[in-house]
């Protein structure tokens, strides 16, 4: 994905010394522009434009440009300056008359290594923000009953990300299952019919409703979703799902949707525990029973030790919660859900979180450290 470029040039510098000046200082940022200098017709159309302000005397010509623009994008506005021609004065200037106007904006200046790294870091969250946009995800069956905070605004969600939520009802899975006591292979087929049809990328599954209608789970087939690419969340929690969604497109994880079951404040380890986790995530795993029925297939997974984040949003994305830390062991104590991580915060003053204002109970691992990526993302959810 190339990042389009357009430039702000003052007519009272000389082209030619305007044209050595921006050649020398964009040939040392190791990204791949798509240069469109002054012709600002299809400003916003890529995943990323960046205004590249040449020169000073520039604030009056983007005063000029910014109401034709401002109809059309809705995305921060990202000031590239270098250190010559007044470009950086020019750039302050045009940030603090967008910010007058509510509107965001970002300066990108430094040295040529960190204005690359930025430059990264945003074009990685712009293609994962144009992956977000027209998504659709499914609602298998309401939230399951326990889970009276994880609602979500479906108006919101669409309009801050461009995700469409469907409703399924869960009597669509069960006729397409069939049988009265299918096999996982059949359940997962079913699921995938699902997502055919609704043309869906990912769901969520009130899954605690199979246990009662077919004796079996979904597990299995969860675990086998989401490492083919689609998000596959469970018992219906769609800020979870969405977590996972936001993850998929940063990261090509969705992500393991778990529920914290203790916490030590004082050295910041937090046990993590679900029944299924995504197989592509795992070193090995091994089949058992789903713990709370003792019945249908469970999955015990091994996560390679090491770095992972912590990730959460509420259901109308006005929070969220990212902690990094490190996973530092697996282990399968009989009376957990079957896959149990435990991982040490970074920080570990940030257990209050969990214990003062959780975003719900399931929260989402992910392999590596991600915060700086989740936040950018995040922002721009807010313009």
């Amino acid at each position: 994905m190339n990042i389009g470029l357009y430039t702000l040039t003052s007519a009272l510098h000389d082209e030619q010394a305007v044209s050595a000046v921006r050649n020398e200082f964009l040939n040392n940022i190791n990204v791949t522009f798509d240069f469109k200098g002054d012709d600002y017709d299809d400003f916003g159309c890529q995943p990323l434009s960046i205004i590249y302000v040449c020169t000073g005397g520039t604030e009056g010509i983007f005063r000029q440009l910014l109401p034709q623009l401002r109809n059309r994008y809705h995305k921060p506005f990202y000031l590239l300056a270098s250190g010559k021609s007044n470009s950086l004065a020019a750039s302050l200037e045009i940030l603090s008359y967008l910010r007058q106007q509510n509107l965001k904006g970002e300066i990108i200046h430094g040295s040529a290594e960190y204005i690359t790294r930025r430059l990264n870091l945003l074009q990685q969250t712009a293609a994962a923000r144009q992956q977000l946009e027209g998504c659709r995800l499914g609602v298998i069956g309401a939230p399951s009953d326990w889970l009276i905070s994880s609602h979500a605004d479906y108006n919101a969600i669409e309009h801050r990300l461009g995700i469409k939520l469907i409703d399924i009802p869960i009597s669509e899975l069960l006729e397409a299952i069939g049988d009265s006591q299918p096999d996982t292979d059949r359940i997962y087929e079913a699921l995938k019919a699902l997502i055919d049809h609704y043309q869906l990328q990912g769901f969520t599954l009130r899954c605690f409703d199979l246990l009662t209608a077919i004796r079996n789970t979904g597990c299995l087939p969860l675990a086998r979703l989401n490492a083919e690419g689609y998000v596959a969340g469970c018992e219906g929690d769609v800020p979870a799902m969405l977590s996972m969604m936001i993850a998929r497109s940063l990261t090509d994880y969705s992500g393991f949707q778990a529920n914290p079951a203790t916490i030590d404040p004082e050295t910041g380890e937090i046990l993590f525990a679900h029944c299924t986790i995504p197989l592509n995530m795992v070193e090995r795993y091994e089949l058992d029973t789903h713990f709370e029925s003792g019945i249908g297939t469970a999955i015990r997974g091994y996560m390679q030790e090491g770095p992972v984040t912590i990730f959460k949003v509420s259901g109308d994305l006005t929070r969220h919660f990212i902690a990094e830390g490190e996973l530092i062991r697996n282990q399968a104590k009989p009376d957990l859900c079957r896959t149990q991580q435990v991982i040490r915060l970074n920080d570990r003053q940030q257990t209050a979180y969990f214990l003062t204002e959780p975003i719900g109970n399931h929260h989402i691992i992910l392999k590596g450290h991600h915060q700086a990526l989740l936040e950018e993302l995040l922002k721009t959810t807010n313009c």
